[in-house]
Protein backbone atom coordinates (compact mmCIF):
# COMPACT_ATOMS: atom_id res chain seq x y z
CA UNK A 1 0.00 0.00 0.00
CA UNK A 2 2.46 2.59 0.63
CA UNK A 3 4.43 1.64 -2.23
CA UNK A 4 1.12 1.99 -4.01
CA UNK A 5 1.07 5.30 -2.53
CA UNK A 6 4.70 6.19 -3.52
CA UNK A 7 4.41 5.65 -7.15
CA UNK A 8 1.19 7.34 -7.04
CA UNK A 9 2.95 10.43 -5.71
CA UNK A 10 5.45 10.03 -8.35
CA UNK A 11 2.93 10.04 -10.91
CA UNK A 12 0.38 13.10 -9.65
CA UNK A 13 4.71 15.15 -9.40
CA UNK A 14 5.31 14.22 -13.21
CA UNK A 15 1.28 15.23 -13.99
CA UNK A 16 2.74 18.99 -12.28
CA UNK A 17 5.40 19.11 -13.91
CA UNK A 18 3.63 18.69 -17.38
CA UNK A 19 0.94 20.89 -16.58
CA UNK A 20 3.76 23.93 -15.62
CA UNK A 21 5.13 23.73 -19.02
CA UNK A 22 1.78 23.58 -20.49
CA UNK A 23 0.90 26.54 -18.71
CA UNK A 24 4.79 28.09 -19.33
CA UNK A 25 4.07 27.71 -23.44
CA UNK A 26 0.41 28.88 -23.11
CA UNK A 27 2.21 32.05 -21.66
CA UNK A 28 4.98 32.24 -24.44
CA UNK A 29 2.34 32.12 -27.06
CA UNK A 30 0.16 34.74 -25.81
CA UNK A 31 3.07 37.10 -25.46
CA UNK A 32 4.26 35.88 -28.85
CA UNK A 33 0.96 37.23 -30.27
CA UNK A 34 0.05 40.05 -28.13
CA UNK A 35 3.54 41.49 -29.93
CA UNK A 36 1.81 43.67 -32.88
CA UNK A 37 -0.61 45.25 -30.73
CA UNK A 38 1.62 46.35 -28.54
CA UNK A 39 3.69 47.83 -30.82
CA UNK A 40 1.20 49.45 -32.93
CA UNK A 41 0.44 51.05 -28.93
CA UNK A 42 3.91 52.12 -28.52
CA UNK A 43 3.51 53.83 -32.30
CA UNK A 44 0.49 55.19 -32.18
CA UNK A 45 -1.55 55.49 -29.03
CA UNK A 46 1.13 55.75 -26.76
CA UNK A 47 2.59 58.77 -28.38
CA UNK A 48 -1.03 60.51 -27.94
CA UNK A 49 -1.28 59.94 -24.34
CA UNK A 50 2.12 61.22 -23.82
CA UNK A 51 1.48 64.72 -25.40
CA UNK A 52 -1.61 64.72 -23.40
CA UNK A 53 0.34 64.22 -19.84
CA UNK A 54 3.57 66.04 -20.50
CA UNK A 55 2.76 69.14 -19.45
CA UNK A 56 1.08 67.85 -16.60
CA UNK A 57 3.43 68.20 -13.29
CA UNK A 58 1.29 65.88 -11.34
CA UNK A 59 0.89 63.30 -13.71
CA UNK A 60 4.70 63.25 -14.28
CA UNK A 61 5.93 63.35 -10.58
CA UNK A 62 3.10 60.32 -9.94
CA UNK A 63 4.66 58.48 -13.54
CA UNK A 64 8.44 58.97 -11.91
CA UNK A 65 7.89 57.85 -8.20
CA UNK A 66 5.95 54.77 -9.64
CA UNK A 67 9.07 54.10 -11.79
CA UNK A 68 11.50 54.44 -8.97
CA UNK A 69 9.74 52.04 -6.75
CA UNK A 70 9.83 49.70 -9.57
CA UNK A 71 13.09 50.21 -10.10
CA UNK A 72 13.60 49.81 -6.11
CA UNK A 73 11.33 46.22 -6.07
CA UNK A 74 13.33 45.31 -9.16
CA UNK A 75 16.85 45.26 -7.90
CA UNK A 76 15.66 44.30 -4.27
CA UNK A 77 14.41 41.05 -5.70
CA UNK A 78 17.43 40.94 -8.38
CA UNK A 79 19.82 40.94 -4.98
CA UNK A 80 17.51 38.46 -3.18
CA UNK A 81 17.52 36.10 -5.61
CA UNK A 82 21.59 36.48 -5.97
CA UNK A 83 21.85 35.89 -2.15
CA UNK A 84 19.83 33.10 -2.46
CA UNK A 85 21.48 31.40 -5.43
CA UNK A 86 24.44 31.84 -3.31
CA UNK A 87 23.07 29.74 -0.40
CA UNK A 88 21.13 27.71 -2.35
CA UNK A 89 24.57 26.63 -3.95
CA UNK A 90 26.51 26.12 -0.27
CA UNK A 91 23.63 23.84 0.74
CA UNK A 92 24.39 21.76 -2.66
CA UNK A 93 28.00 22.04 -2.05
CA UNK A 94 27.25 20.72 1.92
CA UNK A 95 24.89 17.75 0.50
CA UNK A 96 21.47 19.56 2.37
CA UNK A 97 18.36 18.27 0.54
CA UNK A 98 16.04 18.91 2.90
CA UNK A 99 15.05 21.20 6.34
CA UNK A 100 12.59 20.99 8.80
CA UNK A 101 12.44 23.96 11.29
CA UNK A 102 9.10 22.62 13.27
CA UNK A 103 7.44 19.22 13.37
CA UNK A 104 3.90 19.95 12.94
CA UNK A 105 1.09 17.41 11.47
CA UNK A 106 2.61 18.42 7.46
CA UNK A 107 6.14 18.07 8.46
CA UNK A 108 5.52 14.90 9.91
CA UNK A 109 3.59 13.25 7.14
CA UNK A 110 5.95 14.43 4.99
CA UNK A 111 9.39 13.30 7.24
CA UNK A 112 7.91 10.08 7.70
CA UNK A 113 6.95 9.40 3.71
CA UNK A 114 10.58 10.62 2.68
CA UNK A 115 11.86 8.49 5.42
CA UNK A 116 10.42 5.26 4.37
CA UNK A 117 11.31 6.44 0.75
CA UNK A 118 14.89 6.47 1.64
CA UNK A 119 15.44 3.78 3.66
CA UNK A 120 13.18 1.02 2.05
CA UNK A 121 15.85 -2.09 1.78
CA UNK A 122 18.56 -0.03 2.59
CA UNK A 123 20.87 -0.44 5.01
CA UNK A 124 20.59 1.58 8.70
CA UNK A 125 22.29 3.19 10.75
CA UNK A 126 20.86 4.79 13.73
CA UNK A 127 21.85 6.42 17.02
CA UNK A 128 19.58 7.74 19.64
CA UNK A 129 18.40 7.76 22.81
CA UNK A 130 15.65 5.02 23.64
CA UNK A 131 14.36 4.37 19.99
CA UNK A 132 11.19 4.26 21.32
CA UNK A 133 8.97 6.70 19.73
CA UNK A 134 11.89 6.45 16.45
CA UNK A 135 11.19 2.91 16.12
CA UNK A 136 9.38 0.93 18.19
CA UNK A 137 5.60 2.79 18.28
CA UNK A 138 3.85 2.03 15.05
CA UNK A 139 3.65 5.79 14.34
CA UNK A 140 6.87 6.23 14.33
CA UNK A 141 9.00 7.62 11.63
CA UNK A 142 11.28 4.80 11.61
CA UNK A 143 8.58 1.67 12.55
CA UNK A 144 7.91 0.08 9.04
CA UNK A 145 11.37 1.47 7.63
CA UNK A 146 13.43 -0.67 10.22
CA UNK A 147 10.50 -3.73 9.08
CA UNK A 148 11.78 -3.62 5.66
CA UNK A 149 15.38 -2.97 5.73
CA UNK A 150 18.25 -4.86 5.00
CA UNK A 151 20.80 -4.45 8.08
CA UNK A 152 20.58 -2.36 11.18
CA UNK A 153 23.06 -1.20 12.98
CA UNK A 154 21.53 1.07 15.85
CA UNK A 155 23.31 2.69 18.70
CA UNK A 156 21.30 3.49 21.88
CA UNK A 157 22.25 5.11 24.91
CA UNK A 158 22.90 2.83 28.04
CA UNK A 159 20.16 3.47 30.76
CA UNK A 160 22.47 2.52 33.65
CA UNK A 161 24.17 5.08 32.56
CA UNK A 162 24.96 8.30 34.61
CA UNK A 163 24.29 10.11 31.09
CA UNK A 164 20.88 8.47 30.97
CA UNK A 165 19.72 9.48 34.44
CA UNK A 166 20.92 13.09 34.16
CA UNK A 167 19.46 13.39 30.41
CA UNK A 168 16.31 11.41 32.18
CA UNK A 169 16.58 13.94 35.01
CA UNK A 170 16.35 17.23 32.51
CA UNK A 171 13.75 16.07 30.51
CA UNK A 172 11.61 15.24 33.29
CA UNK A 173 9.42 18.43 33.09
CA UNK A 174 8.89 17.42 28.90
CA UNK A 175 6.28 15.24 29.08
CA UNK A 176 4.26 13.00 30.61
CA UNK A 177 4.24 9.51 29.89
CA UNK A 178 3.13 6.10 31.74
CA UNK A 179 7.06 4.66 29.95
CA UNK A 180 9.98 5.41 31.88
CA UNK A 181 13.64 5.47 30.29
CA UNK A 182 14.19 1.98 31.56
CA UNK A 183 10.59 0.76 29.81
CA UNK A 184 11.10 2.10 26.86
CA UNK A 185 14.47 0.82 26.48
CA UNK A 186 13.30 -2.64 27.03
CA UNK A 187 10.53 -2.51 24.44
CA UNK A 188 13.17 -1.11 21.62
CA UNK A 189 15.15 -4.30 22.87
CA UNK A 190 11.87 -6.30 22.68
CA UNK A 191 11.19 -4.96 19.27
CA UNK A 192 14.48 -5.58 17.94
CA UNK A 193 14.94 -9.03 19.22
CA UNK A 194 10.96 -9.69 17.15
CA UNK A 195 12.94 -8.87 13.92
CA UNK A 196 16.39 -10.35 14.57
CA UNK A 197 14.27 -13.49 15.38
CA UNK A 198 12.50 -12.56 12.13
CA UNK A 199 16.00 -13.47 10.44
CA UNK A 200 16.48 -9.44 10.16
CA UNK A 201 20.28 -8.70 9.86
CA UNK A 202 19.77 -6.36 13.34
CA UNK A 203 22.64 -5.35 15.90
CA UNK A 204 22.42 -3.13 19.07
CA UNK A 205 25.42 -1.60 20.89
CA UNK A 206 24.51 0.65 24.01
CA UNK A 207 26.37 4.11 24.76
CA UNK A 208 26.83 5.50 27.96
CA UNK A 209 27.89 9.05 27.24
CA UNK A 210 25.85 12.05 27.17
CA UNK A 211 23.83 12.35 23.62
CA UNK A 212 24.69 15.02 21.25
CA UNK A 213 23.52 14.14 17.78
CA UNK A 214 20.27 12.16 16.71
CA UNK A 215 21.78 10.37 13.42
CA UNK A 216 19.54 7.98 11.06
CA UNK A 217 21.71 6.94 7.93
CA UNK A 218 19.27 5.35 5.41
CA UNK A 219 20.91 4.80 2.06
CA UNK A 220 22.21 6.97 0.85
CA UNK A 221 20.56 9.95 2.89
CA UNK A 222 21.03 11.06 6.26
CA UNK A 223 19.05 12.77 9.11
CA UNK A 224 20.38 14.59 11.52
CA UNK A 225 19.37 16.45 14.72
CA UNK A 226 20.56 17.75 17.83
CA UNK A 227 20.09 16.95 20.92
CA UNK A 228 19.53 20.07 23.15
CA UNK A 229 20.40 18.84 27.02
CA UNK A 230 17.10 19.91 28.45
CA UNK A 231 14.71 19.85 25.21
CA UNK A 232 12.58 17.17 23.90
CA UNK A 233 14.43 16.05 20.16
CA UNK A 234 11.05 16.50 18.65
CA UNK A 235 11.13 20.49 19.39
CA UNK A 236 14.54 20.52 17.37
CA UNK A 237 14.94 21.41 13.83
CA UNK A 238 15.74 18.28 11.26
CA UNK A 239 18.21 18.55 8.83
CA UNK A 240 18.86 16.05 5.34
CA UNK A 241 21.94 15.23 3.65
CA UNK A 242 22.45 13.90 0.73
CA UNK A 243 25.44 12.11 -0.17
CA UNK A 244 27.29 13.48 -3.24
CA UNK A 245 29.44 11.59 -5.15
CA UNK A 246 32.06 14.69 -5.28
CA UNK A 247 32.38 13.49 -1.05
CA UNK A 248 32.66 17.14 -0.14
CA UNK A 249 29.30 17.25 1.71
CA UNK A 250 28.55 16.16 5.06
CA UNK A 251 27.06 13.11 4.80
CA UNK A 252 30.72 11.42 4.48
CA UNK A 253 32.02 13.40 8.12
CA UNK A 254 28.60 12.21 10.30
CA UNK A 255 29.26 9.18 8.29
CA UNK A 256 32.70 8.23 9.40
CA UNK A 257 31.65 9.75 12.90
CA UNK A 258 29.44 6.97 13.10
CA UNK A 259 31.17 3.89 11.87
CA UNK A 260 33.95 5.63 14.69
CA UNK A 261 31.28 5.56 17.07
CA UNK A 262 30.43 2.01 16.03
CA UNK A 263 33.69 0.46 16.13
CA UNK A 264 34.58 1.78 19.66
CA UNK A 265 35.66 -0.68 21.85
CA UNK A 266 34.46 1.36 24.91
CA UNK A 267 30.71 0.63 22.94
CA UNK A 268 29.38 -2.78 23.87
CA UNK A 269 27.24 -4.93 21.56
CA UNK A 270 24.22 -6.00 23.20
CA UNK A 271 23.40 -10.10 22.52
CA UNK A 272 19.87 -10.62 21.83
CA UNK A 273 20.59 -14.45 22.92
CA UNK A 274 22.28 -14.01 26.31
CA UNK A 275 20.95 -10.66 26.91
CA UNK A 276 24.54 -9.58 27.85
CA UNK A 277 26.73 -6.64 27.03
CA UNK A 278 29.50 -7.84 25.27
CA UNK A 279 33.03 -5.85 25.14
CA UNK A 280 35.58 -6.44 22.12
CA UNK A 281 38.79 -5.16 21.48
CA UNK A 282 39.94 -3.16 17.99
CA UNK A 283 40.78 -6.61 16.88
CA UNK A 284 36.85 -7.52 17.06
CA UNK A 285 38.08 -10.21 20.09
CA UNK A 286 35.72 -10.53 22.84
CA UNK A 287 37.37 -9.58 26.36
CA UNK A 288 34.48 -9.37 28.68
CA UNK A 289 30.59 -9.79 29.30
CA UNK A 290 28.43 -8.35 31.21
CA UNK A 291 24.89 -9.38 32.05
CA UNK A 292 22.40 -6.68 31.21
CA UNK A 293 18.88 -6.02 32.74
CA UNK A 294 16.08 -3.35 33.00
CA UNK A 295 14.02 -5.10 35.98
CA UNK A 296 16.73 -2.99 38.52
CA UNK A 297 16.10 0.84 37.36
CA UNK A 298 12.60 1.87 36.96
CA UNK A 299 12.53 6.02 36.88
CA UNK A 300 11.78 8.94 35.45
CA UNK A 301 8.67 9.80 32.54
CA UNK A 302 10.34 11.86 29.95
CA UNK A 303 10.14 10.34 26.88
CA UNK A 304 13.35 10.11 25.02
CA UNK A 305 14.16 8.68 21.85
Amino acid sequence: MRQLWIELRTLAKGAMDLCFHSVVIALSAGVAFSLPSAARFLGRDFLGYWSQIENDKVSLVTIEVALAMLLIACTNYLRRSIRDRKLAEMAAHTGLAYFFPTRNRLAESRMKKLKYAHGLVRNIMLIGSTGYRTFVDPKGDLHFVLKNCMEGKILLLNPHSDAARARARALGHVDSVTDGFPEQVAKSIAFLKQLKAAQKSIKLKLYADPPHVKLAILGDHMWLQHYHPSRDAHSMPEYVFRHNQDELGLYPLFYQYFVKRWESPEIPEYDFATDELVYRDSAGNVVNRKSFSLEEEKRGAAVLN
